[in-house]
């Protein structure tokens, strides 16, 4: 072997031994959620974030333990159980011990499931599953299990508060209930009729409609029956494509009524109603973009939107999750002990970059945090979404909600 020969050799060894190195010192997170389909768009917006809340928040300040980095790896699961648990499986076998996951309950239902059953075959091999949007309030509560934590607001929670400013507003009389015809959209819908029939039991619901999740495609037959309810106001759970479609219809039937939602924000939703949305849309949530909180908030927001100026912060819990994980990787010294990672997040107490306090409670893994009831708007918007001048603002805040409300879980401890 001549010298030239021995010298690329010897360059690539030290290459494979860098790659090594590097992979040795990366923890691979999986990100489970639509990456085409109908709900590509709210999977890309959710993966950006990610990334770059990984990046800035987590690998800018040194990693974690002893300088190890945070790597988002993507799965595609088609906004499908099914193909979901296929992807968790194939994450899994890649030695990822870290699955995020956010949209569609019926998702999360399935991938927590299977993650309980396979930690207690593989106790060398447990993974943890951080939920950031699904809000089925089952998932923690009678499917509650140790290794599921939930980072947004159930749908109990964000119902309690949309209902405590709807009970206020005497011209409200009768409401028109619409959602997804899913685990989700049922837990809306069943919650609604609940809670508006204790605070307000002379408020009449003259609908309540479900319809197939990602197939609708003209929703024209709804916003008709909804504006000939003469309906006073009406509540959907609708995110993603079935929430422009909704918006576009109900815009175009004339509907001028308050629209209380989830997740009418983003993903071309805000850009559907423009000034159409404008008195009437509102949103119950968690974080605040505007008013901006703090001068971190501010900087954070407009360096993500510099790296991505076609997409939105419309999850910013996401931030809260990368945060926490990387102080529950540092309490618990370690990456690969899933048990000592779950006991070091149960009960964390944070400080949210978005102004407010978030604790996990340990009784089911679910975030107590402030939530706020934010109004679509042109006015007094800093961050707008879908680059169209409107963004929301926060009008009513639920300190800490429902901090004080039982769970039924009965969760078993490894």
């Amino acid at each position: 072997m001549n010298r030239l020969s021995k010298l690329i050799v010897s360059a690539a060894i030290a290459g494979l031994m860098s790659s090594a190195a590097l992979a040795a010192d990366t923890i691979k997170i999986a990100f489970v959620d639509p990456l085409s389909g109908p709900f590509a768009a709210t999977g890309a917006q959710g993966l950006a974030q990610y990334k770059f809340a990984a990046d800035e928040l987590v690998n800018k300040q040194g990693g974690v333990l002893d300088g190890q980095m945070f790597e988002i790896v993507p799965f595609d699961n088609k906004i499908s159980a099914k193909e979901s648990l296929i992807q968790l499986q194939v994450a899994i076998d890649q030695g990822i011990r870290f699955i995020v996951q956010g949209n569609s309950s019926g998702v999360a239902n399935a991938i927590t499931d299977a993650v309980k059953k396979h930690n207690k075959r593989n106790p060398d091999k447990q993974v943890l599953f951080l939920n950031y949007s699904a809000v089925d309030p089952a998932l923690t509560n009678e499917k509650c299990n140790f290794w599921h934590f939930r980072f947004d607001a159930n749908a109990d929670i964000k119902m309690d508060a949309l209902t405590d400013i709807m009970a206020q507003d005497p011209d409200i009389k009768k409401v028109y209930l619409i959602g997804q015809d899913y685990s989700f959209g049922k837990a809306v819908a069943s919650a609604a009729v609940k809670m508006l029939g204790e605070k307000r039991p002379d408020i009449e619901i003259v609908g309540n409609e479900l319809h197939p999740i990602g197939k609708v495609k003209d929703f024209t037959p709804y916003a008709r029956k909804i504006v000939a309810s003469d309906a006073d106001a009406m509540i959907t759970g609708n995110w993603g494509s079935d929430m422009v479609g909704l918006g576009k219809a109900v815009i175009e039937a004339g509907y001028k009524n308050p629209i209380y939602t989830y997740y009418a924000a983003t993903d071309g939703i805000t850009k559907t109603f423009g000034e159409d949305g404008k008195g009437s849309l509102r949103l119950v949530g968690e974080g605040q973009l505007n008013p901006p909180v703090s001068d971190r908030a501010i900087a954070y927001t407009k360096a993500y939107k510099e790296k991505n100026p076609d997409l939105d912060i419309g999850q910013p819990r996401i931030a809260n999750v990368m945060e926490m994980l990387a102080r529950a990787i540092n309490d618990a010294g370690s990456a690969t002990d899933m048990v000592a990672v779950a006991n070091a997040l149960e009960g964390m107490e944070h400080d949210s970059i978005w102004g407010t306090k978030v604790k996990m409670r340990a009784e089911d893994h679910q975030a107590i945090q402030d939530v706020h009831i934010l109004a679509h708007t042109d006015d007094g918007v800093t961050f707008d979404f879908d680059n169209s001048g409107y963004g929301l603002v926060a009008e009513n805040t639920v300190k800490m909600a429902s901090a004080d409300i039982p769970t039924t879980c009965k969760m078993d401890r490894p």
